[in-house]
């Protein structure tokens, strides 16, 4: 049992160092299991969201050279950048004011504040 445990330990160790970027012992060994445990979900779910990013660009790396028939030739679909692209169209849409919150978000943002107030 001892020597799973140590195995265990030195993985937690291990992912710290390779996969959170935790720069010395210390850091890992005041770590809590469930800070742990968020972290590295929090990492795996990046990861994901790293390989949803290479997926887009290679769609949209395919799109970008698509054409169209026109009369007998083939054309590209997009002639302009902002035509596959609207930048400003993009920022205005994320300047627009914060939508409210959905009551589970209120909850959780309770919880958070009652919690911050007790100290942690």
């Amino acid at each position: 049992m001892k020597e799973n445990y140590q195995s265990v330990y030195e993985n937690i160790i291990l992912n710290c160092f390779r996969f959170l970027k935790f720069k010395n012992l210390y850091e890992v060994e005041v770590l809590t299991l469930y800070e742990y445990q968020l972290r590295m979900q929090a990492y795996r779910l990046s990861r994901v969201d790293h390989e949803y990013d290479m997926h887009m660009k290679a769609w949209l790396n395919n799109q970008v050279k698509g054409t169209k028939e026109q009369g007998n030739k083939q054309v590209p679909i997009y002639k302009k950048f902002t035509q596959f692209f609207d930048y400003e169209k993009r920022l205005k849409e994320i300047e627009k004011p914060l939508q409210q919150l959905t009551e589970q978000e209120n909850k959780m943002a309770q919880a958070a504040r009652q919690a911050n107030q007790k100290g942690g």
